[in-house]
């Protein structure tokens, strides 16, 4: 299976927050998620990113790409 980390968008308008979430490579964007891995609240002071360092790992051993939007967020916070 083709998984793939990416972010989720949920929140209001004007106040996003973000899942981190496992899905189908083919899924789209809004769809259903295999998991959730993480949680990033950019508005939030400070802002919030946590991520589950033990099933982000399991994926990425099972092949999962990462997002560029992910890509970047995760090269400035060190995960």
């Amino acid at each position: 299976m083709a998984a793939t980390l990416r972010l989720y968008r949920i929140g209001k308008k004007g106040r996003p927050a973000y899942r981190i979430v496992v899905v189908h490579k083919r899924y789209k964007a809004d769809g259903s998620y295999i998991e959730e891995v993480g949680k990033y609240d950019p508005i939030a002071n400070p802002t919030v990113f946590n991520v589950k360092k033990d099933r982000f790992d399991y994926w990425i051993s099972r092949g999962a790409i990462i997002s560029e939007g992910l890509k970047k967020l995760l090269k400035n916070r060190k995960v």
